[in-house]
């Protein structure tokens, strides 16, 4: 099978600007899913079928995708994009084993979590082993400099995890707590793929600069879909459990809306759901007909116009218009949500 008909097959639908871009790197992509592979070839024998599970579901292999076409749109896609992909991949993996553990998931792309199949004990310890062994990938590139960012970018998506996770239930936290909570802990490896596909290219600074940026933006309103799709998704599209996040503490950008532009008689009504985990199908629907859902679209959809401008400097080319398709498509996936 490859790239794109895992895609395809891993979480349909899926839109066709994305799916424009993946055929653009194709083959590249067909490198990468091959190198995974044997990364968890690499274990030892009785765990590499975790491993390889693992890294199985972990979804479209958008890191991966935005590594190579960065390092198109600023130049050329070599071996070390690819290598770099494969980095961010199982990092983005084991991030992922850890996440359905603290939320208590039990899908993920239609199949059962690491945790919902072997426990808790064993995943930890499965993510704990990835990110390792893709930090030891790491040291390989020539540059010490391309490795301290993956390092960097890895401890800033850890630290964003302890925050969110400190912070739940917390209904003193502010829309700037949350968007920079979701910039740590997701945009920062969006932002890695883009900086550093760029800077293998040994591009000038501006445009190492700009394409750092765009990731960024893209992840945070990747993220704030993410967010929309536990309150107004469908589980069996999604194919992961939904409504996991009110339920676990988690407060998203619609909740903060709703709480932020509620009278005080409701606030206090939200915040005993949100405590109590007592009526979250009325807190749901609130985001909705009052707009706060609709005002979350609208921020990641700014976000996402601000992602596309910012690459506006780097000479137009095939790969460059592939990572403007990119925010299209994840607009397009918040559109679904539009007429909630």
């Amino acid at each position: 099978m490859n790239p794109l008909q895992r895609a395809e097959e891993k979480a349909k639908p899926i839109p066709k600007k994305i799916q424009s871009a993946f055929k653009l790197i194709n083959a590249s992509l067909y490198s990468v899913e091959e190198r995974i592979r044997a990364q968890a070839r690499e274990f030892d024998p009785a765990v590499e079928g975790y491993v390889a599970y693992a890294c199985e579901s972990s979804g479209k292999r958008l890191r991966p995708a935005l590594a190579l076409l960065a390092g198109g749109a600023t130049g050329s896609i070599g071996n070390a994009h690819l290598d770099l992909a494969v980095v961010l991949e199982m990092i983005h993996a084991a991030t992922l084993v850890h996440d359905d553990i603290m939320d208590g998931a039990d899908m993920r792309r239609n199949q059962p979590t690491a945790n919902a199949k072997w426990g808790n004990a064993i995943s930890v310890l499965l993510g704990d082993a990835m990110f390792a062994h893709a930090l030891t990938l790491s040291t390989n590139f020539s540059s010490a400099e391309i490795t301290r960012r993956i390092a960097t970018a890895t401890a800033e998506v850890c630290s964003g995890e302890i925050i969110q996770t400190q912070r739940r239930f917390d209904l003193k936290l502010s829309v700037p707590d949350y968007l920079r909570i979701i910039e740590m802990k997701t945009a920062m490896l969006f932002a890695a793929a883009t900086e550093l596909g760029a800077m293998l290219n040994e591009t000038s600074p501006e445009i190492i600069s700009v394409m750092k940026s765009y990731g960024l933006k893209l992840g945070v309103a990747y993220q704030i879909y993410d967010d929309c799709l536990d309150i107004a998704g469908d589980e069996s599209r999604a194919g992961k459990t939904l409504g996991t996040d009110l339920r676990k503490g988690k407060l998203t950008l619609p909740v903060l809306h709703l709480l932020q532009h509620s009278s005080d008689a409701d606030r206090a009504r939200w915040n005993n759901i949100i405590l109590t985990g007592e009526g979250i199908d009325d807190l749901v629907e609130a985001t909705k007909q009052r707009g706060s859902l609709a005002a979350a679209i609208q921020s990641a959809r700014n976000m996402l116009a601000e992602a596309a401008s910012a690459i506006d400097i780097i000479p137009a080319n095939r790969f460059r218009v592939a990572l403007e398709e990119i925010c299209g498509a994840v607009d397009e996936l918040l559109e679904q949500f539009a007429a909630q």
